[in-house]
């Protein structure tokens, strides 16, 4: 085979991509995103000594974790970047060295993360291709898929220490743990228990990323507000912003102020709308389109600039390839890229936006307004009415139906699974899932909306302090006593982090789909479906009467 990943849902035959990836990352980008994963291990091995004798290393936590979001999903695509950051990471690995050598730490003997040397871009892909690099390099397939369950966790958990960093928020413990867990999957001495217990621990740590960067983007923007968000559009030139990171997005309306560009969101920066710190910008519209897996369709239509911050890349059509920028982990061949960050200054979006301005206005591809916003704070101010609705029967269940959408057709379940709920219950969301019916007419409950919105994929984090919330105020001993059901899509690393937190607070019963992930063994799948119930989804009828007769 020329790669092998089966990192996320689309798996080629639910097994793994072994040709060229679902997501259309070719087989040398797939071999080279292994080569940096292989070389952030080695790094953390060294970073453990390091934190054994409290060396700080300036910028290695930082490097880590956006060495781990580019290997994610649709992120990055980019060989070029990927040379470029695994000679980096060498460099910093081997300055490591010789600074815990200087020390007088004995560094014992190390495996070959730690020690392997290359020269060149060939020498990178004759490593790269080797056999002791890539996910088959663990031979017993349930060590293996724990080692990977922890990785994908550490991958998702990244994305969001990145979006807290980038708005100065960090915690060091963060970026500790991650090394602790990539050098623990080099370690053969570590048992199946030790690592299933180093899994939930991944997941207690994903709680705390989440939480920070919930911090992080409520202290810079105030506290999401229940907003109707404008899907149509407006007859200026125009930018559109995909992804996740809401500091880029920040910079970008300060800079197209008051040059004629309007800017939209597109599929997972739709909660942009929902921020007060944004609102405050006139050119900025509204969200133009749905779910990632449509731009290729709705970027043609738009006309305009477009800019991913983070992952949701779809190979482009020749037709808008060369009005597509990214920036940060992102990257793609032919886009261009917009520089990091300089000595805390803003990054510069101005090529961007002298190319919107000689573009046409978005074509419009639907009116109308779609509602959200219904983060923590803005549920716990409707707490008593909420409660109310539940205590007279008003409100007999809540559906968390957070996660990534998908290009596949059995998706369309959680379309039909969302439209045949009973007028009684009310959908929990966060993630682009929520495409799948956040346009349907479902109606509310006492003016409580039965879809409430609190955001993107991380927000997933507000939707586990409300049932928290829930779980006190009706004085129960165990979360899984509410009257909430989880039934839950996943895409790809961002929404594993997202079940393993949900994992570590003790939430059982959750019905995964469209498919349980390739990446856990028959014995691993047992273990979660046995310790914590977890099921994949069955027919909408099937599904809907267990879930109702719970």
């Amino acid at each position: 085979m020329n790669m092998f990943c089966y990192q996320c849902q689309e798996a080629a035959g639910g097994k793994g991509c072994t040709k060229v990836g679902v997501c259309g990352k070719t087989a040398d980008v797939s071999n080279l995103q292994d080569l940096m994963i292989y070389a952030l291990k080695g790094i953390s091995v060294l970073g453990l000594k390091a934190d054994e004798i409290e060396l700080e290393t300036q910028g290695m936590d930082r490097f880590i974790i956006e060495g781990l979001f580019m290997t994610i999903t649709n992120a990055n695509f980019d060989k070029e970047r990927f040379f470029e950051k695994i000679k980096d990471a060498l460099k910093l690995r081997d300055s490591l060295k010789e600074d815990l050598i200087a020390k007088g730490v004995e560094l014992g003997e190390l495996k070959d993360p730690a020690t392997f040397t290359i020269n060149s871009n060939d020498e990178i892909v004759f490593k790269a291709n080797s056999q002791e690099v890539g996910v088959l390099a663990t031979e017993n397939e349930d060590v293996r898929s724990l080692r990977e369950l922890i990785t994908y966790g550490l991958k998702g958990m990244a994305a969001y220490a990145e979006h807290a960093d980038n708005l100065g928020f960090e915690d060091k413990e963060i970026g500790k743990f991650i090394r602790k867990a990539l050098a623990a999957t080099l370690d053969d001495s570590l048992t199946a228990d030790e690592l299933v217990a180093l899994t939930l621990e991944t997941g207690e740590y994903g709680v705390k990323t989440m939480a920070l960067l919930d911090k992080a983007n409520t202290s810079s923007y105030g506290n999401p507000e229940i907003t109707e968000v404008n899907i149509g559009v407006r007859n200026n030139p125009a930018i559109l912003v995909s992804g996740h990171d809401l500091k880029d997005f920040e910079e970008l309306l300060i800079q197209t102020e008051g040059t004629g560009v309007d800017v939209y969101t597109h599929s997972e920066m739709l909660p942009a709308n929902y921020y007060p710190a944004f609102k405050k910008f006139d050119h900025f519209v509204g969200n133009y389109g749905n779910a990632w897996w449509n731009q290729k369709e709705e970027f043609e239509k738009f006309n305009g600039a477009i800019l991913f911050t983070t992952n949701c890349i779809v190979p482009p059509l020749a037709s808008y390839a060369d009005r597509v920028y990214t920036t940060g982990s992102s990257g793609y061949p032919g886009f261009k890229h917009i520089a990091d960050r300089v000595d805390g200054g803003a990054k510069d979006f101005s090529e961007v936006i002298a190319h919107a301005k000689t573009l046409p206005a978005p074509t419009e591809i639907e009116t109308g307004k779609i509602v959200g916003g219904f983060a923590h704070a803005q549920v716990f101010a409707l707490a008593d009415k909420v409660v109310d609705a539940v205590k007279t029967g008003a409100i007999k269940k809540f559906f968390v139906m957070a996660g990534c959408d998908g290009r596949m057709k059995s998706r369309n379940y959680y379309t039909d699974f969302a439209a045949a709920l009973p007028k009684d219950t009310v959908i929990l969301t966060a993630g682009c899932a929520k495409y799948r019916y956040n346009k349907l007419n479902l109606g509310d409950i006492g003016g409580i909306p039965r879809v409430l919105d609190a955001g993107q994929c991380n927000d997933s984090y507000s939707l586990a302090v409300i049932a928290m919330k829930l779980k006190e105020i009706f004085e129960l001993n165990d979360i899984n006593e509410l009257p909430i059901a989880y039934n839950i899509a996943w895409y790809e690393q961002k929404a594993v982090i997202v079940l393993l937190a949900l994992l570590s607070l003790g939430v059982k019963n959750i019905h995964l789909g469209p498919t349980l992930p390739a990446f856990l063994s028959p014995n691993v799948a047992n273990v979660l479906v046995e310790t914590f119930g977890i099921a994949p989804i069955g027919t909408v009828e099937e599904d809907m009467k267990l879930f109702l007769e719970a």
